[in-house]
Order: structure tokens, then sequence, then C-alpha cells
């Protein structure tokens, strides 16, 4: 691989790391959130999901901008969003401001779930496609892992009321580095190529490197793919022919959230304390999490060229499908007075359930949203997966609080049932996207 190839990934990926610390950050902060604020367990639950409302509409509009403006422009702009989010979030006067403040940072996440992968995708040649957009995802989940381990620290800091505070102001750090790195970062070639700069996109292609080692085959395979003369780049989307990449994307991202895993991350504190565990065990616990999230998701990345996504992810609902039976299991038996083995159940449970996460549906999602649409429709593909995906995370971090409060086990029996019913999808409808460039995944599909 070549060094600016590896370089503009790995900074891409930053978008990642802040993706991953402000979703994971608010898990160690809703205690204390519901007592500054004195809310109760739907507004906690709004709260929480308030910036998931921020990821859909960031999802939803970020397509457009990064057609016109490029995707290397639109990640400055996310960078500043995470810098704003993470100041107002900590210094937030009353509950209003702290949701306007969560939705900015929403904005964000749900910007950088399309622009970071997709980037990362139309830099990288099809044998290190895989590897390189899932350094986005191990960004996030290092993100996630930083948070988990910032509030366990400041936890013990003892400062009382003010501990959240800080718990959201640390972002602001790691957000000011990513919009000072970008600088240093090249452009994507296809969409230069999009915007008729082929000696630019050369360029590009030379520094990165090709599917063929050919950079003449490699502007040739865009051109054809991109076929401005018979098509537009503002051509309409929702059509019978981007039919296929569209099924697959709304489905795969309806099953990552139908697994339950936003609930888990978000509330994983909670759920310990569900299941007997006291407020520091419970913390730790969460930096378990995103620890097993850091050492199974690096084992996916190394596997997910070789044998492909779609035995990643059918391992990975397997696990999901065990897990949670387990989990369900264990709060219909224990409920509320949960004894050292069913407490224990739960933690080894909701661990193997973070490995299936992060070995299957969380390594894939972003690789494959990235490269399932023609590069003409890709910024507005990869928007509608990633919208679907937050629409339906807001919706389950949203209802968890009070569906767990009133059952913890049929709400993961429910999740459960839904990961069966992925396992079904992905044996009998997913495409393999291993090894193919991104203009041969279009003629894959039948696409014109």
């Amino acid at each position: 691989m070549k060094r600016t190839l590896i370089y503009s990934a790995v900074v891409a990926a930053l978008g990642g790391l802040l993706f991953g610390f402000d979703t994971a950050v608010i898990s160690g902060t809703t205690d204390w959130l519901q007592r500054a604020f004195d809310l109760s367990s739907a507004q906690l639950g709004f709260t929480v999901a308030s910036a998931l409302i921020g990821t859909i509409v960031g999802a939803l509009f970020i397509g457009k901008p990064a057609d016109k403006y490029g995707r290397r422009s639109v990640l400055f702009v996310l960078a500043l969003l995470y810098f704003v989010s993470a100041l107002g979030s900590a210094l937030a006067w009353d509950w209003y401001s702290f949701l306007f403040f969560r939705f900015i940072g929403g904005l964000g996440v749900g910007g950088a779930s399309v622009v970071a992968p997709m980037y990362i995708a139309e830099l990288s040649p099809a044998q290190y496609r895989g590897r390189l957009v899932a350094v986005a995802q191990l960004n996030i989940v290092l993100g996630m892992l930083i948070a988990f381990l910032s509030n366990y620290l400041i936890a013990g800091w003892d400062l009382g009321s003010v501990e959240w505070r800080w718990m959201f102001g640390v972002e602001t750090v790691p957000a000011v580095l990513f919009f000072v790195f970008l600088f240093t970062t090249t452009l994507s070639p296809r969409w230069l190529m999009a915007q008729g700069r082929e000696s630019e996109a050369r360029e590009v292609l030379e520094k990165c490197g090709t599917d063929s080692g050919d950079v003449n085959l490699e502007v040739t395979a865009i051109k054809n793919s991109l076929d401005l003369e018979h098509h537009s780049i503002k051509e309409p989307f929702f059509t019978k022919k981007y039919s296929v990449p569209i099924s697959l994307a709304v489905m795969l991202a309806l099953f990552n959230q139908f697994s339950g895993i936003n609930a888990v991350l978000f509330y994983a504190p909670h759920i310990f304390k569900m299941a007997g565990f006291e407020k520091s065990s419970a913390l730790l616990n969460s930096m378990g999490v995103g620890g097993v999230l850091f050492v199974f998701t690096i084992a996916a990345m190394a596997l997910i060229d070789k044998v492909g996504r779609k035995k990643l992810m059918v391992v990975g609902s397997i696990g999901y499908i065990v897990s949670l039976a387990a989990i369900a299991w264990a709060f219909f038996k224990f409920g509320t007075e949960f004894t050292d083995t069913g407490s224990q159940v739960v933690l080894y449970s909701v661990f193997l359930f973070i490995a299936a996460h992060a070995f299957g549906q969380g390594s894939v999602i972003w690789v494959y949203l990235s490269e399932i649409f023609p590069n003409r429709v890709r910024a507005r593909g990869q928007a509608l997966g990633s919208a679907t995906h937050w629409i339906a995370a807001a919706a389950i971090s949203w209802t968890f609080p009070l569906v767990a409060e009133y059952s913890g086990g049929w709400t993961f029996a429910f999740y459960a049932v839904c990961m069966v019913g992925q396992l079904v999808w992905v044996w009998t409808t997913m495409i393999e996207t291993k090894g193919v460039s991104l203009e041969e995944i279009q003629n894959k599909l039948g696409i014109e």
C-alpha cells in the first residue's frame, strides 16, 4: 500500500474516532443528566436520542454537499460540528441547550458515517478496500473505548455534579486535531473525475494506487461508471435500476440496529446495574465492552478482504443470537433479584454480543455501504443507508429505558428474534463484494 493512501485513510478515519467517542460518551453520564435536569425515563430516552436525531438529519442531507464541494471539504465542516458540540454540551445551562448541542454533535456523527467510509473507499484499490474502510470502524471502536476509559477516569476524580461536563468536554481535543490533519490529505479521485478534473484525478491515482496497476485503465473504468454523457450525478436516485443496492443498504442498516447494539452501547452501565452490579463495577465493565469491541474489530479487519463480508456476517449473526438469548434468559429468570450467577451470565453474554457485533455487522456495514452504489450516486446511496441506520438507532435508544424498565427479558428476546431474521437474509440475499473493484460491483449488480 502506498503512503499517501494509508495516511489519507487514517486521517479520514479520525472522523470515525470522534463518531465513536460522541456516540459512547453519554453512557457514563445518564445518571448525572437525570439528576441535573430532573428527567423522567422517557425524557432520558429522548436526551440520549437527541444526538441520534441529529445523525439522521446529518446523514440525509450530507450527500449533496459531498457531491458538490467534495468529500474532504465536508470533513472539515464535520470537525467543526464535533468541536462546537463537545464544548456546548460541557457548558450547557439547561436541558434544552444540552439537547441542542447534542443535536449538533449528531449532525457530525451522521455526516461522518456517510463521508469518511465513502472517501476511503474511493481512494482504495479493491484488494485493500475492506481493510482501509474498516480502519474507520476501528477508529469508531477506539473512540468508544477512549470514551469509556475517559468516563471511568473522570468518575474517579470525584468531581461531583460537574463530572458529566468534563466527560463531554474532553472531545474538543480530538476534534481540533482532526481539523488540522485534514489539511494534509488528498482529494477523492472519483469525485475529481465527476467534476471533470481528470489530470488531478490521475495524480491522486498515481499516489494511492489502482486495481489494475494502470492509471489509464482505472480512469477509463471510472469514466464508464460515471458515463456522464448518458447520466447525471443529479439524476433520480429512487429508480428501478438502483433498487438492488437500495434494498441491500436499507436491510443491512435496519438489521444493524435491531440487534440492540446502540441500546447496549448507550446504556451499558445502566444494563449492568440492572443485572446487580454497583456503579463503579458497571463503569469498569463498560470499559471491558470497549476492549472487546477493539480486539474483535482488529480480528475482522484482518479477515474482511480474505474471507469476505458475507462470512463475517454469518458468524456475527450466530453470535448475536446466542448472546441475546442468554441475556433474555437471565432477565426472565432473575428479574430484579440478581444473584452472582445471573450477573455473570449477563456480563459474559454482553461481551459475546459485543464480540459478535465487532466481528460481523460492526466491521461490515460501513464497508458494504461504501461499495454497493455506483460512483454517480454513491453519496446519496451512502446517505440513505446511514440515515436508515440512524433512524433505527434513534428508535431503539429512545424506547430502551421505557421498555427495559418494564421487562429486560422481552427486550433482549425481541432483539434475538430480529437476528434470526438477519441470518436468513444474509444467507439468502446478501451479495459478496470481496476483491471486486467499485466499477465491477456496479456491473455485478446489473447497473448500466
